[in-house]
């Protein structure tokens, strides 16, 4: 009858119910019987069936009556009340909602402090009520103060966890050790997860940010099974099947969503890196790998950052075992994102303007914009002659716009991992603040003394001292790797042309140069730190194998180069390798003098900086008198025997 669509008959059924429910409830629940749920289902009836706005609010208020006047008395019927607040909440009526969310929230502060225990069985449906306040998106202030009750609902778990161990029903098969996660912690966050999923920006934010304060404020209390159900939870934030469709919406949900989430997964693995590192870091590689891999630039560089951030607060603490998987996640990272198109890519149609193309063989670096638009334009007129290959042409040059804006992301994840090695293995701005005193000490001309004494000034806070000679050349392969890509593009002429013509990267030809050097001046830093650790003894003569060749072959490279502009590229890097060279002690800096001394006095004629020359002098000065081919201060040189 509460369904009638006569309202007066409605009414009077509806008012009926209430005085019957008011006279049920003054009697109260024996423990064991669940009489509540019976009498108080017409009210979930009413309200699914009847669209009526008079019934549904008068529904509303007798609930309210009830919960205002009977709260002490109730117990399995709360069940049946959250579900009509359950249905009010998507109600699209101001006033509906607004009364509905009054009274849960009433009942979430005074009545669950007072009554908790006999409100246990639910306290899900609870939470499921005020979840659907959140995705009411036609209310957001409700929203924000539904997501602020689910968080008040977390202090009951964490301060009443006895009354959920203790609280027996139907689902006797939860282990008592496991209830307080069940019916609390899981409940509650699960339903936070559902809000960031299906919620606009503002709310899913503070939803997220929530959820993540709950773990940081409360997981000390967690089991390590329960962390493992609840990452599975948080996962889904990444999860390629769950992201939106639309391709603007996908990239909002990764620059904001998915980029706040993974600051936050670090931060909680950071705070309990104990429980979590067993069962959870292999699947936060794996995560960041798949960030890094999307092709969406802020996303990649959090990525990189958090791997960073990660490694760095917690490598102490790693085992030889934890390292080994981490640097092979950087070796995939660095595998996965190499550009590799950038030497494969080829214009289509190449084969007509193979004659055409000859033209543009000569080194564009120094050709002015205004004749590349010409040449671009003269292309244009000749192409667009013929519409159809015109309009091929046009497609395959979106088609290219696309595969060039990856190919750009895989660019900048390759210097960010470039940055995140050098950081990880000797600490962030370390390696910069010893490039500027490197020329600052050239400046001054008093190399070694400066040097060493700023050395040692440095605390050691990187990771090297951490990690075994085997992961260090793991991660050494990496940077090798990535320079020899960078050096064979910068030195493929023709393809840079091509590609520059096509419209990949702006105003000059694209190049590599800072992957080239900061790829190799990592490299040089970690093999130099080797050939000088004292624990490596063993090793020296492998890493003098290996700096000898890598720096042999950086000097034959540079004095091949025939830009000034790519060889300016080269002298920090040339600053660090003379520096670290001429600071060894002299049975070690001898075989390193002869190997290079060839390419040393070709780089003579050169246009070099001041500072390199000077370090270059002083570089020859040690030479003569290690190989005591320079007769000592005050010494008369010999004479020649004619």
């Amino acid at each position: 009858v509460g369904c009638n669509h006569n309202e007066d008959v409605a009414i009077f059924a509806v008012d009926s119910l209430r005085q019957l429910s008011m006279k049920f409830l003054e009697k109260g629940e024996l423990a064991n019987f669940r009489f509540q749920k019976d009498f108080l289902r017409p009210f979930e009836h009413i309200m699914k069936k009847n669209r009526s706005p008079t019934i549904r609010d008068m529904v509303i208020r007798c609930v309210a009556q009830m919960v205002n006047s009977q709260a002490a008395n109730i117990r399995s019927g709360w069940k049946n009340i959250f579900s009509v607040f359950h249905q009010a909440a998507s109600d699209h009526d101001e006033t509906i909602v607004e009364l509905a969310f009054q009274t849960t929230g009433h009942i979430v502060i005074n009545t669950f402090q007072q009554h908790f225990a006999a409100a246990i069985d639910s306290f899900q449906d609870a939470v499921k009520c005020l979840s659907e306040f959140v995705c009411n998106a036609a209310f957001p202030d409700t929203s924000m103060e539904a997501i602020r009750l689910i968080r008040h609902c977390a202090k009951y778990v964490s301060e009443r966890p006895q009354a959920l161990r203790e609280y027996t029903s139907d689902d006797m098969n939860v282990a008592p050790g496991d209830r307080v996660w069940v019916r609390g912690w899981f409940p509650i966050l699960f339903e936070l997860s559902c809000i960031i999923n299906r919620c606009k920006l503002d709310i899913r934010t503070r939803g997220l940010t929530v959820m993540f304060e709950i773990m940081k404020s409360y997981g000390h209390t967690f089991e390590k099974h329960w962390w493992h159900d609840l990452f599975r939870i948080v996962f889904r934030i990444f999860d390629n099947m769950k992201l939106p469709e639309q391709q603007t919406e996908k990239t909002e949900w990764m620059t904001t969503t998915c980029n706040h989430a993974l600051y936050a997964v670090c931060d909680v693995f950071t705070q309990f890196y104990e429980p979590l590192s067993e069962i959870l870091l292999e699947d936060i590689f794996t995560q960041l790998q798949w960030c890094v891999r999307q092709d969406n630039e802020q996303l990649a560089r959090s990525g990189t950052n958090c791997l960073e951030n990660l490694v760095i607060l917690n490598g102490e603490k790693f085992s030889p075992e934890v390292w080994n998987v981490t640097c092979s996640c950087m070796l995939e990272i660095f595998q996965n994102t190499s550009p590799h198109a950038l030497l494969t890519w080829r214009p289509a149609g190449q084969d007509e303007e193979a004659a055409e193309g000859k033209h543009f063989e000569a080194d564009f670096d120094s050709q002015s914009q205004s004749s590349y638009d010409r040449a671009l334009s003269e292309r244009g007129h000749s192409q667009m002659s013929s519409d159809d290959t015109w309009k091929g042409k046009s497609n395959a040059r979106v088609s290219d716009q696309r595969l060039f804006a990856g190919l750009l992301i895989k660019c900048v994840v390759q210097l960010e991992l470039i940055q995140t090695v050098d950081n990880i293995v000797f600490y962030p701005a370390t390696s910069k603040k010893e490039d500027a005193d490197n020329m600052a000490a050239a400046q001054r001309d008093a190399l070694e003394q400066s040097e060493a004494e700023g050395e040692e000034s440095l605390p050691d806070q990187g990771m090297y001292r951490h990690m075994t000679s085997a992961h260090l050349f793991k991660l050494l392969d990496c940077l090798l790797e990535s320079h020899n890509f960078a050096k064979e593009f910068n030195s493929n002429n023709e393809q840079r042309t091509a590609l520059w013509r096509a419209g990949f990267k702006g105003k000059s030809k694209p190049n590599l140069l800072k992957q080239e050097t900061s790829s190799l001046a990592c490299s040089l830093r970690i093999l130099f730190r080797m050939y000088s650790d004292p624990k490596l003894q063993d090793s020296w003569p492998d890493i003098q194998t290996r700096l000898l060749l890598v720096c042999t072959e950086a000097l034959s490279y540079f004095i091949s180069l025939t830009s000034e502009s790519h060889r300016e590229a080269w002298n920090s890097l040339l600053m660090l390798l003379l520096t670290r060279t001429l600071r060894l002690p002299d049975d070690k800096f001898k075989p390193h003098a002869s190997c290079y001394y060839p390419q040393l006095c070709e780089m003579m004629q050169f246009d070099l900086i001041p500072e390199l020359r000077a370090v270059l002098r002083r570089f020859f000065l040690r030479i003569g008198s290690v190989f005591q081919i320079a007769a000592p201060d005050g010494a008369p040189a010999r004479t020649p025997i004619s």
